[in-house]
């Protein structure tokens, strides 16, 4: 979710057909492209349409609360597979399109838009509790600009005992990697740029992890679990976290850096559903989330790295994410203690 667009003249806020680009800056999720790439996440959508269409029984005659509901599809679903009521809830000024594809399918009946704040909103019609949470509050790295807060707010305040939340569990895998080629065009670039020494950009550089998805044949290392999250009794102080784990090398190789990739599962379904981001899986809008150091490491099949891991919100922009990884190796052709911080902006 994301921030209100101002008003003009201080009259009334921005229509979605009047933004600027402007406007889409301090509102990038009211532009139709982001929830273009995320509808055809085929991963994505279809698993949540599953959860839902084929689970018909636990939406028949309920209370559904779909927070960050975008253009409103989750909420699409809920209707369809029977529930009484549907309250879609987002912060984006893409809410006015949402009420009109809502109408344009006459299920404005069932659903209803709400723009705003989660923590600032009432819940029309004088509900009280609802039965069935829905939230796609996960980002890259499954805790970069995250909803999670506002869906744990949303459960305290509103869920039933005995409710329900999809997804509801939650778990983060970091692994090594190999990448040379591209640590070279994107790092290494800085030492010689036309001839001029400009590797003081480096530091910058290696500090904001990049986004991308990973060849599986560039997996270095076994896949250790570093987080895990259950929706129902997860709280707040979970969201800042550190943890040690070490990562066992399937061959000899080099290292340039680690990945990150979650999975989250729908449990409460006749049969489990499963979103992955890992490198083996099908593509994703959220790929996986690589951290680049500064020096390589030599690895030899079986040897293992020690690392250290703490993440916590940007105090001064809690959707900001500050990773800080302590790498921590001695093998037989090499060694390695190196500590980085890396921000997800």
């Amino acid at each position: 979710m994301t921030n209100e667009v101002e008003m003009k003249n201080g009259n009334s806020p921005v229509g979605v057909g009047e933004m600027t680009s402007a406007d889409y800056y301090k509102d990038h999720y009211a532009h139709f492209a982001i929830h273009e790439e995320m509808l055809k996440d085929d991963v994505r959508t279809r698993a949540y349409m599953n959860s839902i269409i084929r689970n018909k029984h636990l939406f028949r005659n309920k209370v559904v609360l779909d927070i960050g509901c975008g253009t409103g599809m989750m909420s699409l679903f809920a209707a369809s597979a029977g529930a009484k009521k549907v309250i879609g809830i987002d912060m984006s000024a893409i809410v006015e399109r949402a009420k009109d594809i809502v109408k344009e399918n006459d299920l404005d009946d069932v659903i209803t838009i709400i723009k705003g704040k989660v923590e600032e909103v009432e819940l029309p019609d004088g509900i009280e509790k609802v039965d069935v949470i829905i939230s796609e509050w996960m980002g890259y790295c499954l805790f970069y600009e995250t909803m999670l807060p506002t869906v744990i707010y949303a459960r305290d305040r509103w869920l039933v005992e005995g409710g329900i939340i999809m997804p509801d569990s939650a778990s983060l895998y970091f692994s090594a990697v190999e990448d040379r080629n591209y640590k070279e065009q994107k790092v290494n670039f800085w030492d010689n740029v036309y001839g001029f020494d400009m590797s003081v950009m480096k530091e910058i550089v290696v500090k904001e992890p990049l986004i991308d998805s990973c060849d599986p044949k560039q997996l270095v290392s076994k896949r250790a679990l570093v987080k895990t999250v259950d929706l129902y009794t997860v709280k707040l102080e979970d969201l800042t976290f550190e943890t040690e784990f070490s990562l066992k090398a399937m061959r000899n190789d080099y290292i340039h850096g680690l990945i990150a990739y979650f999975t989250v599962e729908f449990t409460k379904c006749k049969q489990k559903i499963k979103i992955s981001t890992a490198p083996h899986e099908e593509y994703t809008h959220w790929k996986q989330t690589i951290f680049y150091l500064k020096d390589v490491i030599t690895v030899c099949k079986g040897e293992d790295m020690k690392i250290n891991v703490k993440m916590t919100p940007n105090l001064e922009n809690k959707k900001d994410l500050l990773i800080k990884l302590k790498v921590d190796f001695d093998g037989k052709r090499g060694s390695l203690n190196e500590e980085n911080t890396y921000v997800l902006k």
